[in-house]
């Protein structure tokens, strides 16, 4: 065991302050704690190195008041065991605390440690912290695919964010729509993602989908194709788009400029109108989309799918003025004069100055991928060269293919195994025959008369200096020329906010508008911006979530109460499962492509999946969330008696009191909240209670599985525990037991319906059947 400091509280405000500062606990009885510190289960980071005595702070004690038990929480569990008013008139309590482990355990533990004690799942509590599980902030819950027998028949509870929802920028609730699609509900799946993402039909096509890099089916198979159910789930949105793209039934009166139509620019005018709010968009091209429409191929993303979203907007009310420059067209200032709020998301458009020579001769990629129809019938040449590693460089040259280049080479500064672009966009380049060159750089442009005759490029050591830097590196004795008629520039884009004009201040950061990152707000008061021209070029999905945190921040601005999701909120708390067919299929879905040979620049190169197709792909979801039992045996029996429980801040409902997704703790206890009290009310007249518990060893073991029962005097109530993450109240075999007298045939329904909903992995099945017969014999023992 590390050392760690020890001092005793003198007052409950004493121990509170103290649990305020970082790595600091409370010690009772301590028989979990110190455990969990001998045997390192936590994190390094977590460690405790402060540990608060509270046993001298009065709260051991039990007494009735008005009617009503009151528990100390330090009370020990040998005294609730043994009290006389207990287990005349609360049964099941006392038969609970008689449950647990040892004498010797009993006359250290409190009722209030056996409450809030941690999980008992081997996984969290292996020495050393092996198992860095979700509990404790790692990527998943090793019961899902590891052994599993003494785990949850009931699911699993969903950590705050699963991995995939992590590393979405917008913070996507995928398993939750997962989940929707797998149990039929298309339109619920729907509603969820466009809370988080009002264009799924964009990115089900283009998203750099970092989501299934987090997949943690990675560590076993492959990553579930989220972008393909995406896919899917978006043109069912489309198909029945009058559900979900309606105008607010209420509007607010407030009135929004957004100077912008890409995806930034289209994501904030969705949520703004959502809430309300009147929008007009501001787009200077003929049509809005931003790179959407000009910069990504048709081939990839068809523009009457951009078309459409536009008109879908257009329907709910939003206002768009094409052609219409700032700065030419309209003036920044007359805008906030004008409107409410302003938010600008005009993107990075601007061509980077490399200072290459001969760089006046090359073509810009996003100018090449804007007006494809300039380089129709074999202008492009037939000898192309591309400078860049990205997606935007991997359009670009497989674009000049189709138009007709013969030979495509396209060079980078990464290693192969570094290049930006991702894994479909080099497979779809390689497959079309364009070659890589990674690891070259740009030395000059080769040309005779101003006419380009290739590109001399030189050998890259490292994109990167030793401190990890943008700082590229070269062998200037190793260089090479490749033949080309046209040299294609994707190495980048910047940002340009000239249309700002001199007279108009606001704060600039390396030449983009400084905005803040949770609401975008810039120092101008009322104006927002976001996307690529507050960060310079990034992803649709980035420019998609900050969009919707600037328009969660014009609201606060407004005034405007309608509540968005935030793009990284917590989900709620719910019991989620794993399909066992979709766990033993281990191949990812794999989407329908046109062959090769056949591909035009128009045509779409991939097709949707079947709605029945990626309802198998979302089974194959592990759901992440944890799966271990809550091993309190006092909890249930509480919740059967309709305990509450007093902390330092609350008085909760002792049903109300348990959460898996709070970190490494059982409950939804703050971190400086304390239980001090328990109070029972008194038992009506008639009304009994028992507790049964089954364990491997009548002694030492925690359970199995648990049950109290308290019936009589009024509506029964049932309780299971260790069949899942929190204490599980059996409100369908309370239904089955109201009203009707106890008998062998009711014990035996209530038995079958406390556990219809449960959900047990293959090598649980057998707790699913202690838990009918602990429920029957419970009850049988209250005739």
């Amino acid at each position: 065991m590390k050392p760690f400091n020890h001092k005793t509280a003198k007052t409950l405000d004493d121990a509170v302050a103290a649990l305020q500062i970082p790595g600091t606990e409370i010690i009772a009885g301590g028989t979990d704690l110190l455990g969990t510190l001998k045997d390192a289960v936590i994190r390094d980071s977590d460690y405790t190195n402060t540990v608060v005595d509270i046993k001298k702070l009065g709260l051991d004690y039990i007494r009735e008041e008005n009617g009503t038990l009151r528990i100390g929480a330090t009370t020990r569990l040998a005294d609730i065991a043994e009290s006389e008013v207990i287990r005349d008139r609360y049964t099941a309590l006392a038969e609970a605390a008689k449950a647990v482990a040892t004498p010797n355990i009993r006359n250290m533990g409190t009722i209030g440690g056996n409450l809030a004690q941690q999980p008992r799942c081997w996984y969290f509590r292996k020495l050393n912290n092996r198992f860095d599980c979700i509990r404790k902030g790692g990527p998943g819950c090793f019961a899902e695919t590891g052994d599993n027998r003494y785990h949850s028949i009931f699911g699993g509870v969903q950590a705050p964010q699963a991995q995939c929802a992590n590393k979405c920028p917008a913070g996507t609730d995928i398993p939750g729509y997962l989940e929707l699609i797998r149990k039929g509900d298309w339109d619920g799946a729907a509603r969820l993602i466009l809370k988080h993402n009002p264009m799924p039909m964009m990115t089900g096509r283009i998203c750099a989908h970092f989501c299934q890099d987090g997949c943690n089916r990675c560590s076993h198979d492959e990553a579930v194709n989220v972008n393909a159910v995406e896919r899917t789930l978006a043109d069912y949105i489309v198909e029945n788009a009058d559900k979900f793209y309606k105008a607010p039934e209420k509007e607010t009166g407030k009135t929004v400029a957004i100077i912008g139509g890409g995806p930034a620019g289209l994501a904030a005018a969705y949520y703004q109108r959502v809430a309300g709010n009147k929008v007009t968009v501001y787009e200077t091209k003929p049509e809005a989309g931003g790179m959407l429409m000009y910069a990504i191929p048709a081939y990839r993303l068809p523009k009457d799918i951009v078309r459409n979203f536009i008109k879908l907007l257009e329907g709910m009310g939003i206002e768009f003025k094409l052609n219409t420059t700032l700065g030419k067209d309209v003036d920044p200032v007359d805008l906030e004069r004008k409107f409410d709020s302003v938010l600008y998301t005009t993107g990075a458009w601007k061509r980077p100055v490399l200072g290459l020579a001969g760089e006046e001769l090359t073509v810009f990629g996003l100018d090449f991928l804007s007006d494809i129809e300039k380089w129709m019938d074999g202008k492009v040449g037939t000898d192309v060269m591309i400078s860049g590693g990205g997606n935007v460089a991997m359009d670009v040259a497989v674009t000049a293919k189709r138009l007709g280049a013969k030979n495509v080479t396209l060079a980078c500064l990464e290693p192969r195994d570094r290049m930006p672009a991702s894994e479909e966009e080099i497979g779809r380049a390689l497959e079309e025959g364009i070659k890589i060159l990674p690891g070259w750089g740009l030395s000059k442009v080769v040309e005779e008369s101003g006419v380009v005759k290739g590109l001399e490029i030189k050998r890259c050591l490292s994109p990167w200096d030793e401190t990890g830097r943008f700082n590229p590196q070269y062998d200037e004795n190793d260089k090479q020329v490749v033949a080309a008629q046209n040299v294609l520039m994707a190495t980048g884009q910047g940002v340009d906010t000239s249309f700002l004009g001199d007279k108009y201040t606001v704060q600039l950061n390396r030449g983009r508008i400084e905005a803040d990152e949770e609401e975008q707000a810039t120092s101008r008061e009322g104006v927002f911006a976001a996307g690529d021209v507050t960060t310079g070029t990034a992803t649709v999905i980035g420019g998609i979530a900050a969009g919707h945190r600037a328009s969660n921040g014009i609201n606060r601005y407004l005034g405007v109460s309608y509540q968005q999701i935030t793009p990284k909120a917590n989900r709620a708390e719910r019991y989620t499962t794993i399909c066992p067919s979709g766990l033993a299929n281990k191949c990812a879905l794999r989407l329908a492509e046109n062959p090769a040979n056949v591909r035009d620049l128009v045509t779409e190169d991939s097709l949707t999946p079947t709605r029945e197709a990626a309802a198998i792909e979302a089974e194959r979801c592990l759901n992440c969330g944890c799966y271990t039992v809550n091993p309190s045996d006092t909890a249930p029996a509480l919740i059967a008696l309709g305990a509450k429980i007093v902390t330092t801040a609350r008085t909760i409902d002792a049903e109300d009191l348990f959460a898996a997704n709070n970190g490494w703790s059982n409950t939804i206890l703050s971190e400086d909240e304390i239980i001090t009290e328990i109070r029972l009310p008194a038992p009506l007249p008639g009304q009994k209670s028992t507790f049964v518990k089954m364990a491997l060893r009548k002694s030492i073991d925690f359970p199995l599985v648990n049950v109290a029962i308290s019936y009589g005097g009024k509506a029964p109530r049932i309780c299971l525990n260790a069949v899942a993450p929190k204490p599980y109240r059996a409100y369908a075999a309370e239904e089955v037991l109201a009203g009707k007298a106890i008998d062998e045939a009711t014990a035996a329904a209530a038995g079958e319906a406390a556990v219809t909903e449960a959900v047990p992995f293959e090598a649980t099945k057998y707790k699913v059947q202690i838990a009918k017969t602990l429920v029957k014999r419970a009850l049988l023992s209250l005739k």
